[in-house]
């Protein structure tokens, strides 16, 4: 039994991880020095769901995948560029704040509302796809508060493969405990998933992808719904990088086993 599909991946982005960054207390509260100069990147959890919609929306005749976004309108026409010449998706944009310093629930509460917005859903159709974590702020529970919010109780997290039975019903592959897999099978959507690393490489540049995505992309950037996350109640003590902590000895006529002695001693405290 095949099933067309309707795919939403929630996908935020984040700063390029070649980038230095260095937080600072704003007026508004935590921030990163410079952070819209910083350039941008697809989140790499949400890249793996969006890379694994695309394929099972290919696999499945009728499917249908839509990417939902929630960041500073420049910064995803920034990331879009790129992103829409890997894999086909009709872009949802939410104009707002994407540093690791929003709250999870109100994150979740905005990417729910954009999803219901988006015309002729059916739930009885519906995957909700997501990272497991997140580059700029691993709460690892924005997804299952919007999966809550949407009514959606079958829920997957930490999942690297996704199977289509021949009676439609979905068979999951999560990590647990111990670097161990579980198999999980649902009857079928609505279903949530939060995927780990996943099982495909990422797709090559298409540039005819990447104009039909933008037809559809700039006039999503452009009626963006401006989004403020309030962060009531979240206060931070303070923000700084983890302390770099480097000892150098150097030491003659040690033999093999007397230094790795000492390295694991070391690391020992």
């Amino acid at each position: 039994m095949s099933i067309a599909y309707q795919i939403v991946v929630c996908a935020g982005i984040v700063p390029d991880p070649l980038q230095t960054l260095e937080p600072i207390t704003s007026p508004a509260g935590p921030a990163l020095k410079n952070e819209m100069m910083l350039p941008a990147v697809l989140d790499p959890w949400a890249g793996h769901a969006l890379y694994e919609a695309a394929n099972l929306a290919k696999n499945t005749p009728g499917s249908k995948v839509w990417l939902v976004s929630l960041g500073p309108k420049a910064k995803l026409q920034q990331v879009m560029m790129t992103v829409a010449q890997k894999v086909p998706f009709e872009l949802v944009a939410l104009d707002g704040p994407a540093s690791g310093f929003t709250e999870a629930a109100e994150v979740a509460a905005a990417l729910a509302e954009a999803i219901q917005t988006i015309p002729g859903l059916d739930k009885s159709k519906l995957l909700v796809f997501g990272g497991w974590e997140s580059a700029s702020r691993g709460a690892g529970a924005t997804m299952q508060m919007v999966g809550e919010r949407l009514g959606i109780v079958d829920q997957f997290q930490g999942v690297d493969e996704l199977k289509v039975n021949a009676d439609g019903s979905l068979e999951i592959l999560e990590r647990i405990e111990g670097g161990k897999h579980q198999v999980s099978k649902c009857a079928g959507p609505p279903a949530l998933l939060g995927w780990a690393t996943g099982n495909l490489p990422e797709p090559k540049n298409n540039p005819q992808v990447g104009m039909t995505n933008m037809r559809t992309v700039m006039p999503a950037l452009q009626k963006a719904k401006p989004t403020k996350l309030a962060g009531e109640g979240l206060t931070f003590a303070s923000v700084a990088l983890p302390k770099q902590l480097r000892e150098t000895r150097v030491v003659k006529d040690k033999s093999p086993d007397e230094i790795a002695k000492e390295i694991v001693e070391w690391i020992k405290q």
